[in-house]
C-alpha cells in the first residue's frame, strides 16, 4: 500500500483576508498616523507666543499633550503590527516601502510626545541688559510692567518684552530674583 504524505500548509492572516479587508488595514494604518499627528501638532500649533489664545484652545491642548504619550505608542505598536500582518502580501517592492514609510513616519510623533516643546518655544532670557528708567525710551506710559522692589531699589520689566521668554532672571537690591510672566 502507498503511504499518505501530508504536505505542509502554511496559512497567514494576510491570505484569509480579502483584497476588501485588507485595503480597510491600509486605511486604518494612515489613521493611526494621522491621528497621531494630530495629537501632538495640535498643542504646538494652539499655543504659540504673541498669539490670542482662548480657554477652549488652551483646554484643548493640555488634553492632547497629557493623552499624547500614551496615544502615539498605542499608534506606533498598532502601525508596526499592522505593518507586520500587511507585510508578507505586499508582493511589490513599493508597497512594502510604504509600509516602511508609514512605520518610520508613526516615529516622530512618538517622540515628540514626549518632548516638552513649550520649553523650546519659551527659552530664558540669557545675557540680558537693563537699562534705567529715564534711558528706557522703548517703555510707553501705557505699556503694562512687572514691577519689583526691594530695599532702595526697583525695576520694571515690560510685559511686552518679556512675552516670549517668559521669564527674567535679575538681581535686585542685592537678592536674585525671577521674574515670571
Amino acid at each position: 500500500m502507498g503511504q499518505l504524505h501530508e504536505l505542509p500548509v502554511e496559512i497567514r492572516i494576510t491570505d484569509l483576508l480579502s483584497p476588501a479587508k485588507r485595503r480597510v488595514l491600509w486605511l486604518l494604518l494612515v489613521l493611526l498616523v494621522l491621528v497621531s499627528f494630530v495629537f501632538v501638532l495640535t498643542p504646538a500649533i494652539l499655543i504659540q507666543p504673541f498669539r490670542p489664545q482662548t480657554t477652549r484652545a488652551l483646554g484643548i491642548s493640555y488634553l492632547l499633550k497629557s493623552w499624547s504619550p500614551t496615544v502615539s505608542l498605542l499608534a506606533l505598536i498598532g502601525i508596526i503590527v499592522l505593518s507586520l500582518a500587511l507585510w508578507p502580501n505586499s508582493r511589490r517592492w513599493w508597497r512594502k516601502s510604504l509600509l516602511v514609510l508609514i512605520a518610520l513616519l508613526a516615529v516622530p510623533p512618538a517622540w515628540f510626545a514626549r518632548q516638552n516643546h513649550f520649553e523650546w518655544m519659551f527659552n530664558p532670557l540669557v545675557n540680558s541688559a537693563y537699562a534705567p528708567a529715564v534711558a528706557a525710551n522703548f517703555v510707553a506710559d501705557t505699556d503694562m510692567v512687572l514691577a519689583v522692589k526691594l530695599g532702595n531699589e526697583a525695576v520694571a520689566y515690560p510685559v511686552r518684552l518679556i512675552a516670549y521668554h517668559h521669564l527674567v532672571q535679575d538681581v535686585v537690591g542685592g537678592v536674585p530674583l525671577v521674574a515670571t510672566y
